[in-house]
């Protein structure tokens, strides 16, 4: 683990297992079937299983692919954040949030690049992978918990569907016909926007 690893892991600590469940149940409990938050949360489910997907694979051909597709949906919902919901949050009066959260996405692609210069069987790429799982999942803990429930709070219902118009045609930007919006669709309920 680098030097920034180490200071990066420092600063944000991991929440216990309850604590997650506990922030997702409180989100959960606000969305609805195929608004913007439901669909926030399902890509956190399903950046949660592409880890472990990495994680698992026994191959360096099989890792590498489900490397890919890690960052594929982890890309497209990020930019997806960056492009609606931040800028919401910030003109919900919640600018700190908005800015932790830009910077917190912001290191992450930077640690998913560095993750593909190391030898995707090695030891140091699990290390490499954990430390950027761990604190994606930090992050997930932070827009579950407090920013985006704040945000929903905040939000006049004639606006939730503009945010999800918005933050789908955001993900479907970057996010092709891979089989990963399908799923996403499917499993978010989801109406079609096309």
């Amino acid at each position: 683990m680098s030097l920034i690893d180490k200071v990066v892991a420092a600063v944000t600590p991991p929440e216990s297992a309850k604590s997650q469940a506990e922030a997702r149940a409180k989100a959960r409990a606000m969305s609805r079937p195929g608004d913007w938050l439901s669909m926030v949360l399902r890509h956190h489910e399903q950046i949660e299983s592409a880890f472990a997907a990495v994680k698992n694979a026994t191959t360096a051909t099989a890792r590498t692919a489900a490397h890919k597709r890690l960052g594929i949906i982890l890309t497209g919902h990020s930019n997806a954040e960056e492009s609606v919901l931040y800028p919401a949050l910030a003109r919900a009066d919640e600018k700190s949030d908005a800015a932790t959260a830009y910077t917190q996405q912001a290191a992450a692609k930077t640690e998913m690049a560095a993750l593909e210069n190391i030898p995707p069987m090695s030891q140091e790429y699990l290390d490499k992978l954990e430390h950027i799982r761990a604190a994606v999942a930090h992050h997930v803990y932070e827009e579950e918990g407090t920013w985006f429930p704040a945000l929903h709070e905040k939000t006049p219902a004639a606006e939730q569907a503009k945010l999800f118009d918005r933050y789908i045609e955001e993900f479907e930007r970057y996010v092709d016909d891979d089989g990963v919006l399908d799923d996403v669709r499917r499993s978010a309920g989801a109406r079609e926007t096309r």
